[in-house]
């Protein structure tokens, strides 16, 4: 038995000795000693490689708005470690996070003396979450995020979601995933059930066809983002984007959202047709305005958030090369016209090669750092693959993003992206917490 909070959250880290174990079999076995909690939730399961926190926090505000409880399971977190399992957009407290680790200690001991061997540190975090919404704080809704894939994911142990939804898929995670957007189309399907309704985003049309064959193998109704739902009058606005949506059923008029970015835009698409999909099927009751009044509050931090004013500092956690992509394009839409000096930081099993280049398209600098993390790459090395030459880099990123404020302080056509990895978005926004002396972080 743990006594305090940070004994139980460092024998969770310790966990991460295990690496990564695809496969259902532990999760199986842990659900089964719990009698099945996971069959007391009604659970909208979310898949893909880039938009699956937005999607969840746009449908989160929904629902919240509209008055019901409403759990969230994501990852990674990016300023306090209990945000991955959160009731109505707050984590769950530090008392309730020590008594589920030293409720699920023993049942670990036990399954490590088995042939099915110990559980990963993501595997014994999900079944916390599974033991806390089905057995001890029910939501009317577990909005569900898988953490790598789908198919043997460890959320993927549900029979029957109310919804499954699919972002779109891109290249990430390719040794485990691979090589292909086919293959890792079909690592995401993986998460289809029978007979339950599928939304999806995927732009690729091999990636779709991937798609569509599971759901018709397993007669899932299927919804495809540009067939069976649509955004049209689409602007940019000057709080963000303002668009008009199209389900198979209503069309949803001058719909504003504060994220910026197109991307933005198909990930509220995706949400409004999902809770469309429910409420016509008296599944849930919310009107028009609460919907709209929703999505106009969705945030989701460390996504295009602005951080500070004085220079104007923006985070981005784009990782992958589609989440540069998106980045790019959302800077050149709202700030075409400013000078853009980018830190960054990415994990060396990135192809970050290709990110940096999409980055010096509309870099004035560009500048490299790295942070105290096994896979972080070193400055130097991100340094010497950029070929813009208005560059610098220092291992030392306390010391860099002070020296890019005192630059361009009163510099008003100037701004500053901080991207990258999560994990370095993380240190970073903690920083301006702090600096910003924010009373409370804002998630």
């Amino acid at each position: 038995m743990f006594a305090n909070y940070d004994e139980a959250i460092n024998w969770i880290h310790s966990r991460l000795k295990f690496g990564v174990k695809p496969g259902l079999k532990r999760m199986e076995w842990f659900l089964e000693k719990y009698n099945h909690p996971e069959e007391n939730l009604q659970i909208i399961h979310v898949a893909g490689t880039n938009g699956k926190g937005s999607t969840i926090s746009y449908m989160r505000h929904i629902l919240i708005e509209a008055g019901y409880k409403v759990g969230t399971f994501t990852s990674p977190y990016i300023e306090l470690f209990n945000e991955r399992i959160s009731v109505n957009g707050q984590p769950i407290s530090d008392e309730a996070m020590l008594s589920l680790v030293n409720e699920i200690k023993p049942y670990v001991e036990q399954i490590e003396q088995t042939e099915l061997g110990s559980p990963t540190e993501f595997e014994v975090i999900t079944m916390m979450m599974y033991l806390y919404f089905g057995k001890y704080n029910q939501p009317d809704f577990l909005l569900l995020e898988t953490g790598l894939g789908g198919r043997l994911d460890s959320t993927n142990v549900i029979n029957h979601p109310l919804l499954s939804i699919i972002t779109n898929v891109g290249y990430d995670h390719m040794n485990i995933l691979g090589n292909t957007i086919e293959e890792i189309a079909a690592e995401k399907a993986g998460i289809i059930k029978s007979g339950v309704p599928v939304f999806t985003a995927i732009e690729n049309e091999n990636g779709i066809q991937v798609v569509k064959d599971v759901a018709k193998r397993k007669n899932a109704p299927l919804f495809i983002y540009g067939t069976d739902f649509n955004i049209v009058k689409h602007q940019l606005h000057r709080n963000g984007e303002l668009f008009s949506l199209e389900t198979s059923s209503y069309v949803y008029d001058d719909v504003l959202i504060t994220m910026k970015g197109e991307h933005q835009t198909k990930n509220a698409a995706l949400a409004i047709s999902a809770i469309d999909y429910l409420k016509r099927k008296n599944i849930v009751n919310i009107n028009e305005m609460q919907l709209k009044t929703a999505l106009e509050k969705t945030n989701w931090i460390g996504r295009f958030e602005k951080v500070y004013d004085n220079p104007e500092v923006i985070i981005d956690g784009a990782h992958n090369i589609e989440g540069i992509e998106s980045l790019v394009s959302t800077l050149k839409r709202h700030y075409g016209n400013r000078n853009i000096h980018f830190l960054v930081s990415i994990l060396n099993d990135k192809n970050y090669e290709e990110m940096i280049h999409l980055l010096t398209r509309i870099a004035s600098s560009i500048h490299f750092t790295s942070f105290d993390f096994p896979r972080a790459a070193k400055a130097s090395e991100l340094y010497s693959v950029c070929e813009l030459g208005n560059k610098s880099y220092s291992d030392d990123w306390v010391e860099k993003i002070q020296n890019l404020l005192k630059i361009y302080e009163n510099r008003g056509d100037d701004l500053i992206v901080v991207v990258g990895s999560l994990y370095f978005i993380s240190h970073i926004r903690n920083y301006f917490y702090e600096k910003n002396n924010w009373n409370n972080i804002p998630l």
